[in-house]
C-alpha cells in the first residue's frame, strides 16, 4: 500500500469545507494525507485482479436493420464503443473498437444506423455529443467521429431520441442556467440546436414521435416517480398526459411511440409504457396522447401482477416484457402466441433491445460478467453472440445468492441477497467466537431508490473466494418491491432504512450461518451515506466500514448537489432552504454524530465528482482522525462519481481488499 502526502482538495475548496466545529478564522484547513493510484505491477499481481479484469459486454444495442450489435467494453482501460457483425457465424470474432480517447458515457443507434455517443472530462458528466456511421472506406469500417454538440460549462445533458428519419435529435440540458433541464432539438447534420421548452428542475425526453411532431417528456417527482407530458416540438406547448396522486412511475421500463401493424393510424399518437399508476407494481399501458386519468380515457392496460415490468420494448408486432422477480429477470413474449417465452437463457438480470426480427438480450449474473444472446422472434430460439472473459476464473467456483425476506422490528418485510462462501476459507482469518462461521460484509446499494440484484459483482466473488460472506440488503426505500415500499424512507422516515441494516444483522445472527461479531458495512453514493449513518447511529453493530463518495453532511450535500439530483431531492429529502428541514438534516447528518464512530473506516472519492462533493468525504475523515479513529482515504484525481478507468479500479480494489481482510481478521 503506497501512501503519498498530497495537498487535499479541501485547501482549494476551502469555501465549501467545514470541520465538526468550524474554526473562527478564515484560514484554510490543513491538508489531508490520502492515498492516490500509482501505476504498479502489484495491482495486476494481486489476488483481486482477476475479479476486476473478468468482464463482459456493457450496455448493448441492435441496429435498426439488425446487422450490427454495438456494445460498450473496457478492454483498453477506458469505456469504449465496439461493434460486431450480427449476421456473422461468430459475431464476437468481428468485434471492432470504433472510439478512442478518454471513453464514452452513452450511445444509441439513429434510425439510419448511425451511432451517437457522449464523452465527458474524467467523469464530470458535462457531455460532448458525437456521431459516427458505417463507412466501408474508413480504417475501422466506421467514419471518423464528428462532434455534433460540444460540452458547455453548465450543460448536464440527457439524450432523448431521434425523429424517424434520423435528421433531428431531441434531448434535455441545463446549459441555459446550470440548474434546470430544458428540452432542445438539434439538426444532426449541422449541430444547430433550438430551445423548445424551458423547464424547471428535472424534465427529460422519453420518446420522440417518428414524424417529429411531438415528444413524450417526463418531470421528476422524487427519485422513484414522475409525471408524463406530450410536448409539441413546433410550438413548445406541453400537455399533461399523466399526473397521478399519489405519485407514480411511468418511465423506468421505457416509453415508446408504437405503430402496431393493425393500427397504423396511431403511428405518431399511440404510446406504451409500464406504470404503477393504478397499483403497487408496474404493468403495461397503451394510450393515445391524451390525458389518462382513468381507464375510460382511451387507455389499454393489463391487470397487475405481483412483480414489476423492468423493461418494455415493441419489436414489430410483439410486445416484449422483462419482469423483475426478487431481483431475477424473466422474459414474456405474449404476442402472437400467448405465453411464449425465450428458450435457453441463463438465469440472471436482463436488459434488452430489438428490431422487428430479433431480440438482443444482455445477461448478467453472479457467475456471468455479461453475455449477449440474439433471439429469433419467430422461433424464440436464442443464440450466444458474445461470451464473457473470465480472466482465468473458474465459472463453476462463482457463487449464486439466496434471497432472504425478514421482518424489521416495526413489522415491515425487508429483503436481501445472502452469498455464502464455499468452505474452507482461503485466507488465515483469526476467528473470534465462531471459528466455523465466515465474517460478513454488508454491501449497501446506492440510490436510495436502487435495488441489489443478482448480477455480476467481482468484489462480491473475490470476498467469497477469501472466505468472507456477503449480504446485499434491500432496505425500505429500495425499488422492485412495490410502490409503497419505495416511499418508506422518504423525508423524515430516512433513518428507518438505516435501522433496517441493524435488524438484518440481528436476523443473520439468529440465522447462524455467518459470524456477525465480525461484520463490516460498505456502500457507494447513497450507500456511502448509509455506512456513515449506521456507524454513527448504531456504533456497536458493525466492526468496520467502507464508504465510497457518500454523504457526511446532508445540509452541504443538498445545497451543492448536481442539477439532476436537485430535480428529485425536494420530494425524496425535503426542501433544504426551509429552516425546519435544515434543522432536521443538521440533526441526522452523520457528521453531527461522528463522535459515536469507534471503528476503522475506509473512505474514497473522485475529485471530479459532480454529484456528491469531495467535502462530504473529507469532513468525515477529519472528524474520525481528530478522534483518534483510523480513517483511510483514497482520492482519485481523474474520476467522478465512480471508477471508470481500469487502472484506478485495479488499484482501488486492491487497497480496499487489503483493508477488509485486515479488519475482519483482527
Amino acid at each position: 500500500m503506497t501512501y503519498r502526502a498530497l495537498l487535499s482538495l479541501s485547501v482549494l475548496l476551502a469555501a465549501c469545507s467545514a470541520e465538526v466545529s468550524p474554526p473562527s478564522s478564515d484560514a484554510p484547513l490543513a491538508p489531508l494525507t490520502f492515498m492516490a493510484p500509482e501505476s504498479s505491477d502489484a495491482d495486476y499481481d494481486s489476488p483481486v485482479a482477476p475479479y476486476v479484469l473478468a468482464r463482459g459486454a456493457g450496455p448493448s444495442a441492435l441496429s435498426p436493420d439488425g446487422t450490427v450489435i454495438a456494445t460498450r467494453l473496457s478492454l483498453t482501460g477506458d469505456r469504449q464503443l465496439y461493434v460486431m457483425d450480427a449476421t456473422a457465424d461468430d459475431p464476437q470474432s468481428t468485434l471492432t473498437q470504433i472510439t478512442f480517447g478518454s471513453g464514452i458515457t452513452f450511445f444509441d443507434f439513429s434510425p439510419t444506423g448511425a451511432l451517437i455517443y457522449g464523452s465527458d472530462n474524467n467523469g464530470d458528466e458535462r457531455e460532448n455529443y458525437w456521431m459516427t456511421a458505417l463507412d466501408a472506406k474508413a480504417d475501422y469500417g466506421w467514419s471518423e467521429p464528428h462532434l455534433i454538440l460540444p460540452a458547455t460549462d453548465q450543460g448536464f445533458r440527457q439524450f432523448g431520441g431521434f425523429t424517424g428519419d434520423g435528421s433531428t435529435m431531441v434531448y434535455s440540458s441545463t446549459e441555459r442556467n446550470g440548474a434546470d433541464f430544458d428540452i432542445y432539438k438539434a439538426d444532426v447534420a449541422t449541430g444547430v440546436a433550438t430551445l423548445v421548452y424551458e423547464g424547471v428542475l428535472g424534465n427529460y425526453v422519453q420518446a420522440v414521435a417518428p414524424d417529429g411532431s411531438t415528444a413524450i417528456i417526463s418531470e421528476a417527482v422524487g427519485e422513484d416517480s414522475d409525471k408524463l407530458f406530450v410536448l409539441d416540438l413546433a410550438t413548445g406547448v406541453r400537455t399533461v398526459l399523466s399526473d397521478p396522486t399519489p405519485r407514480a412511475n411511468h418511465t423506468d421500463a421505457g416509453v415508446e411511440y408504437i405503430a402496431p401493424p393493425l393500427m397504423p393510424e396511431f403511428e405518431n399518437s399511440l404510446i406504451q409504457f409500464a406504470s404503477n399508476k393504478f397499483g403497487e407494481y408496474k404493468t403495461l399501458f397503451r394510450t393515445g396522447t391524451k390525458p389518462i386519468d382513468n381507464v375510460e380515457a382511451g387507455l389499454v392496460w393489463e391487470e397487475e401482477q405481483s412483480i414489476d415490468i423492468d423493461h418494455l420494448r415493441q419489436c414489430g408486432d410483439i410486445s416484449v416484457r422483462v419482469f423483475n422477480d426478487n431481483g431475477f429477470s424473466s422474459i414474456l413474449l405474449p404476442e402472437p402466441e400467448l405465453g411464449a417465452s425465450v428458450k435457453d437463457l441463463p438465469r440472471g438480470v436482463y436488459s434488452i433491445d430489438c428490431n422487428e426480427e430479433h431480440l438482443l438480450v444482455r445477461v448478467s449474473a453472479p457467475n456471468i460478467p455479461s453475455d449477449l444472446y440474439l433471439v429469433d422472434l419467430e422461433t424464440f430460439e436464442s443464440v450466444s453472440v458474445f461470451t464473457s472473459d473470465y480472466e482465468g476464473l473458474d465459472p463453476a467456483s462463482l457463487i449464486m445468492p439466496e434471497s432472504i425476506r425478514l421482518p424489521a422490528r416495526d413489522g415491515v418485510e425487508v429483503q436481501g441477497l445472502l452469498y455464502l462462501p464455499t468452505p474452507p476459507p482461503t485466507i488465515d482469518i483469526n476467528p473470534k467466537p465462531s471459528p466455523s462461521l465466515p465474517p460478513v460484509v454488508f454491501m449497501v446499494h446506492g440510490g436510495p431508490t436502487g435495488q441489489s440484484r443478482p448480477s455480476w459483482n467481482g468484489t462480491v466473488q473475490y470476498l467469497l473466494s477469501r472466505g468472507i460472506a456477503v449480504f446485499q440488503p434491500n432496505v425500505r426505500g429500495s425499488t422492485g418491491f412495490g410502490r409503497t415500499y419505495v416511499t418508506l424512507d422518504d423525508q423524515k422516515k430516512r433513518l428507518d432504512s438505516v435501522r433496517d441494516l441493524v435488524d438484518m444483522l440481528a436476523y443473520l445472527e439468529t440465522d447462524g450461518r455467518v459470524d456477525t461479531s465480525r461484520a463490516a458495512v460498505m456502500g457507494g453514493s447513497y450507500g456511502g451515506y448509509m455506512v456513515n449513518a449506521v456507524l454513527a447511529d448504531y456504533p456497536d453493530a458493525f466492526d468496520a466500514g467502507v464508504a465510497l463518495f457518500g454523504v457526511g453532511d446532508w445540509v452541504t450535500a443538498l445545497e451543492v448537489a448536481s442539477p439532476g439530483l436537485k430535480a428529485s431531492d425536494i420530494i425524496e429529502y425535503g426542501d433544504i432552504t426551509d429552516p425546519a428541514w435544515r434543522v432536521f438534516y443538521e440533526e441526522i447528518s452523520p457528521i453531527s454524530k461522528a463522535d459515536n464512530i469507534r471503528v476503522p473506516v475506509f473512505y474514497s472519492h473522485g475529485a471530479m465528482d459532480p454529484r456528491i462533493d469531495v467535502h462530504e468525504t473529507e469532513v468525515m475523515v477529519r472528524a474520525l482522525r481528530g478522534n483518534g479513529i483510523r480513517a483511510d482515504y483514497v482520492l482519485i484525481p481523474d474520476e467522478g462519481h465512480g471508477w471508470r478507468k481500469l487502472s484506478n479500479r485495479l488499484y482501488y480494489e486492491r487497497v480496499q481488499a487489503d483493508f477488509l481482510e485486515e479488519v475482519l481478521g483482527e
